[in-house]
């Protein structure tokens, strides 16, 4: 199967370009990287929280993909065998840094307003930010990136159960840390 310029290479799914790439079409990959790389620096950048240790993830994940395509069974969406491959670059990367100060020598920061929607932003964050890495995997990959149960239990590689369970534990944790009640509300009766 040859394919001439970029444009018809755009009107190919994701499935025939990996295809293509494994068959030695020097552009073939190039497509999918454009398609995929704006979703798995988002999802590289929630994991890691780092924007330059993301960028490092990223490059290692799609070299990775890259090399080991012809490991794609085809049993799963490309885009889920891409969030796969991410994920454990941010984890190889994560477990390789040592942190560099304890968090008990920082003084907490201060409340900030619950009205803006960057404070909120920020206070998700912070939250999403302890709770334990299984969770927040789970929790990124299906409440923000919109990933299927099933499909986030086959880029971590767990039972379906288990993403449902880390989800449920996870949007527990994060009322409690956001200091919401079981209703979903802040408690303040108006």
């Amino acid at each position: 199967m040859s394919v001439g310029p970029s444009r018809e290479l755009a009107e190919l799914d994701d499935h025939a370009l990996l295809q293509l790439h494994q068959e030695g079409d020097a552009e073939a990959f190039g497509e999918i990287f454009r398609r995929h790389r704006d979703r798995m620096w988002a999802l590289a950048l929630r994991t890691t929280r780092d924007p330059e240790m993301a960028s490092d993830a990223v490059q290692d994940a799609f070299l990775n993909a890259f090399r080991r395509a012809g490991s794609f069974r085809g049993d799963a969406q490309v885009t889920t065998w891409l969030h796969r491959i991410t994920v454990n670059a941010c984890l190889d990367r994560l477990r390789r840094v040592k942190p560099t100060s304890d968090i008990a020598d920082h003084d907490p920061v201060e409340p900030r307003d619950r009205h803006t929607s960057v404070d909120v932003r920020l206070d998700v964050r912070a939250a999403l930010e302890q709770l334990p890495e299984g969770q927040r995997l789970a929790l990124t990959l299906v409440d923000m990136h919109g990933l299927s149960v099933a499909e986030a239990a086959q880029v971590l590689d767990v039972a379906e159960g288990t993403i449902k369970s880390r989800c449920s534990r996870g949007r527990e944790a994060m009322a409690r840390l956001l200091g919401l009640g079981e209703d979903g509300t802040d408690g303040v009766r108006g």
